[in-house]
């Protein structure tokens, strides 16, 4: 009986701190895809990596026109080729598919080129973006602030805490 109690008293207890607590946090969210939408830099950032990767894919598309040019000829001649030229034009074609996935990986691959591009283009932006979240959080008394459009789970948000157009203007401010 006198565990129930110290139990009892013990969960009130972590009730009521909880709540005052919460009472005391301020939250807000943004959507950082609206916020990058608004900024000039953000959107010359991405045309230079749309541009970019345009570029790779031309030059893939490419590659892959000639693999299966090269394999169609191949495959209408290889039953009148010599066994050592079919074994020279399947390693040609081997070497066009390993030519052709290495670029890929270079250039769209998880340490490729276009991340590499990507971070050096966005980093100044993010860094202006999460100064501003900072500035207005501060100016404004918010202890939280989500982005709401990242993998962080937010289920319910009230639209009045939303500080994207505060982002914005003093993003924007001269």
């Amino acid at each position: 009986m006198k565990a129930f109690v110290v139990r009892t008293v013990l969960i009130v207890s972590l009730v009521v701190l909880g709540a005052h607590l919460q009472a005391q946090s301020k939250v807000a969210f943004i959507n950082s895809e609206t916020i990058l939408a608004a900024l000039p830099e953000a959107q010359d950032a991405q045309k230079q990596l749309d541009a970019l990767t345009g570029t790779w894919q031309t030059d893939l598309t490419k590659m892959q026109a000639d693999l299966q040019k090269k394999f169609d000829e191949y495959d209408k001649k290889k039953l009148i080729m010599s066994d050592k030229r079919r074994s020279e034009i399947e390693k040609e074609l081997q070497d066009m598919d390993k030519k052709m996935v290495d670029f890929r990986t270079q250039k769209f691959g998880g340490t490729g080129e276009l991340y590499t591009k990507q971070s050096e283009l966005m980093k100044p932006v993010q860094d202006k973006i999460f100064k501003a979240v900072k500035d207005v959080a501060d100016e404004e008394g918010y202890d939280y602030v989500f982005d709401k459009t990242s993998t962080t789970l937010l289920l319910y948000a009230n639209v009045k805490h939303d500080l994207t157009g505060k982002v914005i203007s003093k993003l924007t401010q001269k």
